[in-house]
């Protein structure tokens, strides 16, 4: 598995045009779907479209004719992003925290003194990806698939190198970003960020189906099965993985159902004040497509659409909306022989939204 090192346009706006659809054109998306698992872009996809039920294709487990579950949980990867940056500018919000502080004015020597708590959430703050030297590669993944990471050794990893740039001057997705902003929400709150997106957005929210596992190799409840290939190419079942390695930038496991109603309620601004909720999506001339958490594209069509995409071993997510309520969320999990969704995204744009 490995966590998305950069958010591309093509892919967001391809996956975002589902969402915007006014009514989705089920059959539609149903066609194309059925086209990536038959071509061996995906083992299964579910889609859930406007808070509509859930579109399914595939099965749900290699070898087996099981369909995709119903409202089937899942690894969410990096859209645990968002669940995060919302928790940080809640206490923004509250003001126990500054976006424009430095973070060491919160957690003293943890990371250079330049780097401000906003350009954590917006990814420019300079870090360097720790995902990108961990072996996460079918020949490495198998020696870290259980062991149970702590944040400090992750950030290790990162500040072992030196910033990419300097801090505020470009842009660069690095996870270890969010894993930062969990040991910042530990602080302030006293309490793990796990608990803090618990008791602040999943119970008020009622995501019953959403959980952070910290280091439980569990996915929860009906669900398809993911894969991953070995060094030799053949697919390995890794639905069960120890997630810690991805803390608070991708640990997290919910339904297409839950993020729908997390990705409405933070759109409508029922999450946020009304200051930071437009902090959550200002973009700026050296992060023109992402804001706080919240990546920002305008579709070909002229709609402007919001949402985070993730990966992690075995799965893809996108969830995808706009503020008046038009949606999509996405499940796929990886197709054994290894193929990809392709250009089914952009299809999926120009048949059903534009």
């Amino acid at each position: 598995m490995k966590l998305v090192a950069a958010l591309t346009a093509a892919t967001l706006l391809a996956t975002a045009g589902v969402a915007s659809a006014a009514p989705a054109r089920q059959g539609a998306v149903q066609e194309i779907i059925d086209q990536l698992t038959a071509s061996g872009g995906a083992l299964g996809i579910q889609a859930r479209i406007n808070g509509r039920d859930t579109v399914r294709s595939g099965v749900a487990e290699l070898g087996s004719r099981k369909p995709v579950p119903h409202n089937g949980t899942f690894r969410i990867g990096s859209v645990t992003k968002p669940f995060v940056s919302t928790v940080v500018l809640q206490l923004a919000g509250e003001g126990k925290l500054g976006l424009d502080a430095p973070v060491v004015r919160y957690l003293p020597g943890l990371v250079d003194d330049r780097i401000t708590v906003r350009q954590l959430l917006q990814h420019t703050s300079g870090l360097h990806n720790y995902t990108d030297s961990m072996p996460l590669d079918p020949a490495g993944f198998p020696s870290i698939r259980f062991r149970t990471w702590k944040p400090q050794e992750l950030l290790a990893i990162a500040t072992s190198k030196p910033l990419d740039f300097e801090p505020g001057t470009s842009w660069n997705y690095s996870n270890t970003n969010y894993v930062v902003a969990g040991l910042l929400v530990e602080e302030v709150t006293g309490r793990p960020f796990q608990q803090a997106v618990e008791q602040r957005i999943i119970k008020p929210l009622r995501l019953k189906d959403t959980v952070l596992p910290r280091n439980s190799v569990e996915v929860p409840g009906p669900h398809a099965h993911g894969y991953f290939p070995d060094a030799s190419g053949k697919p390995v079942d890794v639905t069960r993985l120890n997630p810690s390695w991805g803390g608070a930038a991708g640990e997290m496991i919910s339904t297409t159902r839950d993020l729908d109603t997390f990705l409405t309620a933070l759109l409508a601004g029922k999450l946020l004040k009304p200051v930071q909720q437009r902090e959550l999506t200002k973009t700026t001339t050296v992060s023109p497509g992402y804001g706080l958490g919240i990546a920002v594209a305008s579709l070909p069509c002229g709609t402007k659409v919001y949402g985070h995409d993730g990966q992690i071993h075995g799965y893809g997510t996108m969830m995808v909306g706009t503020p008046d309520g038009k949606r999509l969320e996405l499940s796929l999990t990886e197709a054994a022989d290894g193929g990809t969704p392709g250009d089914g995204y952009s299809r999926l744009l120009d048949q059903v939204f534009c």
